[in-house]
């Protein structure tokens, strides 16, 4: 019988244990739903803040944009502006070919480089060849026809050089520079210059030398294949071309004249390049 007692006390111990099992159990299970529904909460969450954050981002992206569009617009205002202020329009300049250098560049030449076009050539920056040319005029407006000699050897630049001779009454030398004539005071045609214009350093070496032996000043056209040491001003652009030189020196004719006060009339720039009328701007 103690055994019965002892059997049956254990069976309520078995039952009760089997109970807290399925208690812990179903405890187990309820921390698991729980926790199920706090992550797709904390996902909602997450995904609310994203969504928040992108509208955000696309609110700054929208004002930049806006912000671009001004700067474009006061970009071309200012270009426009610039344009009014250049001695002629910058499609003359394209016109003349004034910008297009060579496909070498010398270190003293590269700040006025702008770029290089696909064939290589260097390509000048058309707004500081204006400024100058500007600066180049004034130079020379500083000096009377008779202190200047103007030289070019290069035969493209004849006829411009002998027009801007003939208005200004600068000599000029074209075809050949005379050795000695500034330095050498027994030849008969000695000259006593206070300022030399060559359209090329290289070409037109003699005349430049002859400067540099007596201490004058020179004022060089220069391209992108020229050295500048001993140029006391540089007009950057190209000294290659007829029609470059041509409006190079229709600039200089027009603000020489118009500084000294001279009472000449300048030539308009279609005597400067022949066909100017009929020359389209490059795209």
């Amino acid at each position: 019988m103690p055994r019965t007692k002892k059997t049956e006390t254990e069976t309520e111990e078995a039952d009760e244990a089997d109970e807290n099992k399925t208690t812990k159990k179903k405890t187990a299970k309820a921390p698991e739903s729980e926790l199920t529904a706090e992550t797709a909460k904390s996902t909602s969450d997450e995904r609310i803040a994203k969504l928040a954050k992108l509208k955000e981002k696309a609110k700054k992206l929208e004002s930049a944009v806006e912000s671009k569009e001004i700067d474009l617009k006061k970009k071309v205002k200012s270009e426009e502006e610039e344009k009014k202020d250049t001695l002629v329009p910058i499609e003359d300049y394209l016109k003349s070919s004034i910008h297009l250098g060579t496909r070498a560049i010398t270190p003293d030449m590269k700040p006025y480089v702008y770029k290089r076009r696909a064939d290589s050539l260097a390509v000048f920056n058309t707004a500081l060849l204006d400024e100058k040319i500007k600066e180049g005029a004034l130079y020379l407006a500083q000096y009377s026809p008779d202190q200047i000699i103007v030289v070019c050897k290069r035969e493209a630049g004849h006829h411009a050089v002998d027009l801007f001779s003939r208005t200004t009454g600068i000599k000029a030398f074209t075809k050949k520079y005379p050795a000695g004539i500034l330095t050498n005071s027994k030849l008969d045609n000695f000259l006593e210059a206070e300022l030399v214009l060559i359209c090329d350093p290289w070409t037109d070496k003699n005349s430049f030398n002859d400067a540099l032996r007596i201490k004058i000043p020179v004022l060089g056209i220069c391209d992108t294949n020229n050295y500048t040491m001993g140029i006391t001003k540089v007009i950057p652009g190209n000294n290659k071309s007829a029609k470059s030189l041509g409006m190079i020196f229709y600039l200089l004719t027009k603000i020489y004249v118009e500084k000294r006060g001279l009472k000449v009339e300048v030539p308009p720039v279609q005597e400067f390049i022949d066909g100017w009328d009929s020359l389209i701007p490059p795209k």
